[in-house]
C-alpha cells in the first residue's frame, strides 16, 4: 500500500495501522486485506461484487472496518455489502470511501449497504467519504444505506429546529397514536 492509499485510510476510517478485530479493506477494486474474529465473519459474495458481514447474536464491544479506497483514475467500483446483526449484539461498524484522482478520467465508487438488524441489537455506524487529487477527472461517491429490522420500531431523534412547528406537531400526533 502506498502513501496516498495510507492517507486515504486515515481520513475515512481513522486507520493508521492494521486495525484490531474484523476488517475488510478494498483498494482499487481488489481485496487488500481481511480479518475475521470468533464473533464477526466476512464472506465474499459469489453472485455479485461485495461481502456479507455476519455478526453473531450477543456480540458485544467489537467493531468491523470496511473502507474502500481508489487511487487509480478511470476506475468504476461497485459493491453490495450486507450486514447481518444478530440478536442482542452491540457493535461499531466503520465504513467509507476515499478517492484520490490525479488523472483525467472519472473515478467512481458505488457502495450499497443493507443492514438486517436482529431484535434488541445496537449498531453504531460511522461512514465517511472523501475525494482529493489535482487531476481533471471527477471523483464520484454514491453511497446507499438500507436498514431492515426484525421488529418494527421507530428509533430516530428528530431535532425540533430542523422541522417546521406544524410538521413537528403532526409527527408527535402520529407517534402518540401508533407505534411504527
Amino acid at each position: 500500500m502506498d502513501e496516498i492509499q495510507k492517507s486515504l485510510l486515515e481520513k475515512i476510517a481513522d486507520i493508521h495501522e492494521v486495525p484490531e478485530g474484523a476488517y475488510n479493506i478494498r483498494s482499487n477494486g481488489q481485496l487488500e486485506g481481511r480479518n475475521t474474529t470468533a464473533n464477526i465473519d466476512i464472506v465474499t459474495k459469489k453472485d455479485e461484487p461485495g461481502i456479507d458481514i455476519i455478526i453473531k447474536p450477543g456480540t458485544k464491544n467489537e467493531s468491523v472496518h470496511i473502507p474502500v479506497i481508489l487511487s487509480e483514475s478511470g476506475l468504476k467500483d461497485m459493491v453490495y455489502n450486507d450486514f447481518y446483526i444478530g440478536e442482542g449484539a452491540d457493535v461499531t461498524i466503520v465504513a467509507g470511501c476515499g478517492i484520490h484522482n490525479c488523472g483525467v478520467d472519472t473515478s467512481e465508487h458505488d457502495g450499497i449497504h443493507t443492514f438486517y438488524i436482529g431484535k434488541n441489537a445496537k449498531v453504531k455506524y460511522i461512514e465517511k467519504h472523501y475525494g482529493e487529487g489535482d487531476g481533471a477527472g471527477e471523483r464520484i461517491l454514491n453511497p446507499t444505506t438500507i436498514w431492515k429490522w426484525k421488529q418494527p420500531r421507530l428509533r430516530a431523534w428528530i431535532p425540533r429546529c430542523a422541522i417546521q412547528r406544524q410538521t413537528w406537531q403532526t409527527v408527535q400526533r402520529l407517534l402518540s397514536r401508533k407505534r411504527l
